[in-house]
């Protein structure tokens, strides 16, 4: 096998790695689960996380390195994309893990919130910008022109993604029911997703001491989203109030990195940004403009763990440009290894 690189994305709920040589061709990928060293499954022990993680990661480049027909040792360089590399313990717990695997010559890993921005921004000498991520959790990066880096890590943990979206049409709806807040066509979404007749019954499935059937809160996302587009003023209010405190963390990003007020690339990613409804981009794009006029909103290019292969190659000495990318495209994998339901 020729050298070849590795680029992994690990998240909450997928873990994706590719193999690739030198000349940008994919060679092989794999696919695990959560790769996030601080997520403790339901009914887990916080002791097991971590190698549960590691685990995972590791499923996933095995697969990758087989289908490729290539051995650790043939990997020139490796970059991970990790959902929980947030504190100098996990970069450094993540890359002894990687190199005792032998996982490449030279090896990167990064917090997950900036390999989406070398998906977005091909050409660029810095891939500087500033990412909004916005999926089941939600995540916000930067790279300023001089290389520097800033990610949000545990400082947005009262700005999430999906899950978080959840809850507040939980919390409106129960409100609504009540008479606290206004009537809310959300109500009757809330009763058809958990298939109940009311929402107390809702109300008691989520929250009963004996184990009830129920769905993920994440599942509720679009249907604000829908809502909000359909003009349900307590579903336009959640999305307008969530897109803005999302920009206020994508306005520190770019100050951390010596961006704002220039113009850069805002980079919009993520399930709940993929939604076909503008409301929630417009939101976090109105705040960051109040900072930074200039800023200029996009959608990656490429899914996160193709920029992170970017990353990779270039961590071997490649130049990533037009040539290699029509090398890339014949050679990625099927649409169902990137998507989050799998």
């Amino acid at each position: 096998m020729r050298s070849c690189v590795l680029a992994v994305d690990g998240g909450n709920t997928k873990t994706l790695a590719l193999v690739a040589t030198l000349d940008g061709q994919i060679r092989g990928y794999g696919r695990a689960g959560c790769g996030d060293i601080y997520h403790i499954p339901p009914g887990g022990q916080a002791s097991a996380h971590e190698p549960a993680a590691l685990s995972e990661i590791e499923r996933a480049v095995k697969t990758a390195l087989k289908r490729a027909s290539c051995h650790p040792t043939d990997l020139e360089a490796a970059v991970f994309n990790m959902a929980g590399a947030d504190w100098p313990e996990d970069f450094a717990l993540l890359e002894t893990a990687m190199h005792a695997r032998g996982y490449g010559q030279r090896l990167l890993v990064q917090n997950d919130a900036l390999g989406v921005l070398h998906a977005a921004s091909i050409g660029s000498a810095t891939n500087s910008g500033v990412s909004v991520i916005c999926g089941t959790g939600a995540a916000t990066g930067a790279r300023g022109p001089d290389g520097r880096t800033w990610h949000s890590s545990h400082w947005q943990d009262s700005v999430q993604g999906a899950s978080h979206l959840g809850q507040q049409v939980l919390t409106a709806v129960f409100h609504a029911e009540l008479g606290i807040s206004p009537p809310t066509t959300l109500r009757e979404r809330v009763l058809a997703y958990f298939g109940t007749s009311s929402i107390e019954e809702v109300l008691h499935r989520l929250t009963a001491r004996l184990p009830q059937e129920t769905r993920p809160l994440s599942g509720l996302a679009p249907a604000l989203l829908d809502e909000a587009e359909a003009g349900d003023s307590v579903a336009r209010h959640l999305v307008s109030k969530h897109g803005s405190a999302l920009g206020d963390f994508a306005n520190v990003a770019a100050r951390r990195v010596g961006l704002e007020g220039q113009p850069f690339p805002l980079v919009l990613a993520g399930g709940v940004l993929r939604h076909p409804s503008p409301l929630l981009a417009e939101a976090i794009i109105a705040r960051v403009h109040s900072r930074s006029p200039q800023a200029q909103p996009i959608r990656p290019r490429f899914e996160p763990v193709i920029g992170v292969l970017f990353s990779a190659l270039e961590l071997a000495g490649q130049r990533i440009d037009e040539q290699l990318i029509s090398r890339l495209l014949p050679t990625l994998p099927p649409a169902s290894f990137f998507d989050t339901l799998g």
